[in-house]
């Protein structure tokens, strides 16, 4: 009656919170997916989630088997790890990169967890904002750089990890706080607070205010999130971060956040992999892993688009 994809999926549905969502995540179509869930609660004879509920709301049958999930589902994983290992392929090397200063909250679990699993491959991690880390993974330096920004290169692919909304972070009694969504021409008059980095790296210049021909007042650069929300709070100017980067300061009212654009600005994150090492088993379990964990631990994060 019950087979594995059916608490995949289910577990996809409860992460995801939407049924086009959780389709996007098992690389579905969302009539599959529909149709998969209408195939096991007619077996079953029970419905497992009400429709129309955003977030999703399980029935009591839907509860207990994504109990189940939460029970098999890692130690299917740990199986296939110890599988991998008596195959052989357990030794290797991940050296990697990040290219966001506000990736370490969820990286540095998904490191965790990867070290006890795959405790003999040597890993290291380093920051990408002092040297360019996508040409280091060309030459074979790295062997994976978390990034929003791809570039073609060759023997180069970039795994989708998940879409995220930039967002604008304002101080409560800024005028920007009670509009809905702020344009580029707002930003002519105000400081940008910004990360040490090249602008050609930072999607509020390379998708927000350069296409509209827009330059903040001034720009000012800070390499700490905290100091960068301690000046936006006082008055200092405003920033642009990932809605989850965001979204522990202005939860607690520290700060206002701001739609950029009447439609949003939305991002991919990347994992970028050299093609001779996708199919490593420790790869494929690491990227697996960071999915696992971001959709875990991220508020405001989604399938990549």
């Amino acid at each position: 009656m019950l087979e594995l994809r059916h608490l995949k999926t289910l577990h996809a549905l409860r992460e995801a919170d939407s049924l086009v969502e959780a389709a996007e995540r098992l690389h579905l179509t969302q009539s599959a997916l529909s149709h998969q869930f209408k195939e096991l609660e007619e077996r079953l004879g029970m419905p497992l989630f009400v429709r129309k509920t955003k977030p999703v709301r399980f029935t009591s049958a839907g509860l207990r088997l994504l109990q189940l999930a939460d029970s098999v589902l890692p130690q299917l994983r740990g199986a296939e790890r110890d599988l991998a290992r008596l195959a052989g392929g357990t030794a290797g090397r991940l050296h990697m990169a990040i290219e966001c200063h506000s990736c370490f909250q969820w990286l540095m679990p998904t490191i965790d967890q990867f070290r006890d699993a795959w405790p003999e491959v040597e890993l290291d991690l380093a920051s990408g904002f002092s040297f360019a880390p996508l040409p280091a993974l060309a030459r074979g330096d790295l062997d994976l750089v978390v990034t929003s920004d791809p570039i073609d290169l060759a023997g180069i692919t970039y795994v989708p990890l998940f879409t995220y909304e930039a967002l604008l972070a304002v101080a409560n009694q800024h005028p920007l706080a009670s509009r809905p969504f702020v344009t580029p021409e707002d930003l002519e008059s105000e400081t940008l607070i910004t990360y040490p980095i090249e602008r050609d790296r930072l999607d509020i210049f390379t998708r927000f205010l350069e296409p509209a021909d827009v330059e903040p007042a001034q720009v000012r650069t800070s390499e700490l999130t905290v100091m960068m929300m301690q000046l936006v709070a006082s008055g200092r100017g405003v920033c642009a971060l990932p809605n989850w980067a965001l979204h522990e300061y202005s939860s607690r009212g520290y700060v206002t956040a701001r739609r950029l654009g009447e439609k949003g600005l939305y991002c991919t994150l990347h994992a970028a992999i050299r093609a001779d090492m996708l199919d490593a088993p420790f790869m494929r379990d690491f990227l697996l892993t960071a999915k696992d964990t971001s959709f875990a631990t991220l508020e405001g994060v989604s399938a990549a688009r």
